[in-house]
């Protein structure tokens, strides 16, 4: 039996809670893209294809010293098109060995087709994230640089995907 989009949105969160970049990489058909169309310095606008997805939130999940605990406050809006379901959640956690409180917002839109994942928009909190990080200047002076236009630099990348993915 196929996954309905409200049943895939609610195995995505958990594979976030769960740092499971397989089981987050495995709710995406294989061409499946996902965007994030806030762009925000240090951090890619696309990827393109489940494997491009598992291997940014792995390496994103293990290289990241923010670990959510929950996902909560999930409203779910559900649209006229039955393919798509967006979500908007808060997700708190810590941050580091000293185990700062953590705390960020996002709303992802997805579009299931056949119980896959084909495409995904990401709102996610990106400068609230790198605050809590502690990386705010790193953002800051990565879109002074010029890197918001270019998507450079992947381990900024990596750090915040794991953080609000």
């Amino acid at each position: 039996m196929q996954l309905t989009p409200r049943e895939v949105l609610a195995r995505f969160h958990r594979a976030m809670v769960d740092r499971s970049a397989d089981d987050l990489a495995d709710l995406y058909a294989a061409d499946a893209l996902h965007t994030f169309p806030f762009r925000a310095p240090l951090f890619p606008a696309r990827l393109e294809g489940r494997e491009e997805i598992r291997a940014l939130y792995r390496a994103a999940w293990g290289a990241s010293p923010v670990r959510l605990a929950e996902i909560h406050d999930v409203v779910v809006h559900e649209a006229a098109d039955p393919e798509v379901v967006t979500g908007e959640w808060e997700g708190t956690g810590t941050v580091g060995p000293d185990g700062r409180p953590f705390r960020a917002t996002g709303l992802l839109t997805l579009r299931v087709r056949n119980g896959e994942i084909v495409e995904t928009r990401d709102y996610m909190d990106v400068f609230g994230t790198y605050h809590a990080m502690g990386r705010l200047k790193d953002v800051v002076a990565a879109a002074e640089n010029g890197a918001a236009e270019n998507g450079a630099a992947e381990n900024g990348a990596a750090e915040n995907a794991a953080a609000t993915a």
